[in-house]
């Protein structure tokens, strides 16, 4: 039987979860690929540790870059992780060395992405990414290839489980973001530094990449609109809910008449809208073909397992011979997408005010509204208190975001607003209109 010879750099929970996935079930790959699937070396930091498998028979690269040049690999698998440095080397000189590679690195992807196809597609090998978005669901693999005759409208999704369990935290336990986010740490689900999860990157990462595939487009991760969930209280969270909503950090790319919407920020996101009930860690990804409708795919986003599930897919294809184009298309096919501002985006949107509660200040929000030519759905105020500050929350109709972000303007350089003015987006996921 023919052998198909791994190599992997980084052995932390993705690699080291790979090496023993593919050992714990040889005999089942072997059944289903007809080859023999072997990891023959690794490349980590420290040699010493202990990884939950044995180091016997395994060929040891102190340097993850040398395994590029080993003769006897023909998958190079990098779980170093990060956008440039040893990742984007390793990667660069594997394909120039004749070496397939599978990454689970969203963050070379997105960065780097078109580059490097270029250079695999020319030296005739497979770049395979299949774990770089939403981690155990094979939502490249549905877009790519499952939906291929398709003509896509949009896809949207949670693609971040540290900020979707956050969210549901919060709301369940009524206490705000920092408690939360010092939870998820301590539990794993967040990183030491969250920056990229709760600010949003780590989806934009994520989303430039499918909406790369979804429209035959080179990745444009420069071009997302991109906001985290820092700025999310639970007072907003239970105006959510008495409004009809829940809240969640929805990744964004469709089209428009305009171009190509791609945004990451939290949503307000109606209740009977099926995406509402992901929760905890969990994401959720909704695609619009033009044929099939709407489609969603939902599993677990993270986590050694579910990733190592995915690398390990992306393997089996490449042993199999099925030498895919990494976006879908061949990189001298690919378009350059027309991407829209956001300050164009037509919606409604949830506003919450922090005032003193005196006579005029309705005016003074309903003189903002008017100048901008924002029509206001609904207003609520929880209770009196003259002469101490009140919140104040209104929804608005379909209304332009710059119009909007100028009404917070004006009303943000009154006196009598106290706090800065929070705005949250509504979501109706009319993509089809």
């Amino acid at each position: 039987m023919e052998k198909v010879r791994v190599g992997v750099a980084g052995l932390g929970f993705v690699g080291a979860a790979t090496v023993k996935l593919l050992s714990q079930h040889s005999n089942l790959l072997k059944l289903r690929s007809n080859k023999d699937i072997q990891v023959i070396a690794v490349s980590a930091r420290d040699r010493l540790k202990s990884r939950g498998f044995s180091m016997d028979g395994l060929t040891w690269h102190d340097d993850p870059r040398t395994l590029a040049k080993d003769k006897n690999l023909d998958v190079i698998v990098e779980a170093i992780g990060g956008a440039s440095g040893i990742a984007k080397e390793l990667v660069e000189l594997s394909i120039s060395n004749g070496k397939h590679v599978v990454t689970a690195n969203k963050a070379l992807i997105a960065e780097s992405g078109f580059n490097l196809a270029q250079k695999a597609e020319k030296a005739g090998v497979t770049l395979a990414f299949e774990a770089a978005v939403a981690g155990g669901i094979p939502i490249i693999k549905a877009l790519r290839e499952g939906l291929s005759a398709n003509d896509i409208d949009g896809v949207y999704g949670i693609l971040n489980g540290t900020c979707n369990y956050i969210l549901t935290s919060m709301r369940e336990s009524g206490r705000e973001f920092e408690a939360v986010l010092e939870e998820a740490q301590k539990l794993g689900y967040a990183e030491a530094d969250p920056s990229f999860d709760v600010n949003g990157v780590d989806t934009a990462h994520k989303l430039s990449i499918l909406s790369s595939i979804a429209f035959g487009a080179k990745v444009d991760f420069d071009s997302v609109f991109v906001e985290g969930i820092r700025h999310i209280t639970s007072l907003d969270i239970e105006f959510a809910e008495e409004l009809g909503y829940k809240i969640k950090l929805l990744g964004i790319t469709r089209r428009t008449g305009s171009g190509v919407e791609q945004r990451v920020h939290p949503c307000m996101v109606p209740l009977d809208a099926p995406i509402a009930h992901i929760e905890d860690v969990f994401n959720a990804i909704v695609i619009y073909g033009d044929q099939v409708g709407a489609t969603m795919y939902e599993g677990k986003g993270a986590g050694a397992g579910p990733t190592s599930s995915a690398v390990v897919a992306d393997i089996m294809d490449i042993a199999q011979g099925r030498n895919i184009p990494a976006f879908g298309l061949s990189t001298g096919n690919l378009g350059t997408l027309n991407t829209v501002k956001m300050r164009n985006r037509v919606a409604a949107y949830y506003v919450r005010f922090t005032v003193i509660d005196r006579p005029g200040v309705f005016a003074e929000i309903a003189s903002a509204l008017s100048e901008n030519n924002v029509s206001m759905e609904k207003i609520i105020q929880r209770g009196r208190a003259p002469g101490e500050p009140v919140r104040v929350v209104l929804t608005t109709h379909e209304t332009k975001e710059e119009a909007i972000l100028a009404t917070i303007e004006t009303i943000d350089q009154a006196d009598t607003v106290v706090e800065p003015t929070r705005m949250i987006r509504i979501e109706p996921f009319l993509f089809l209109s």
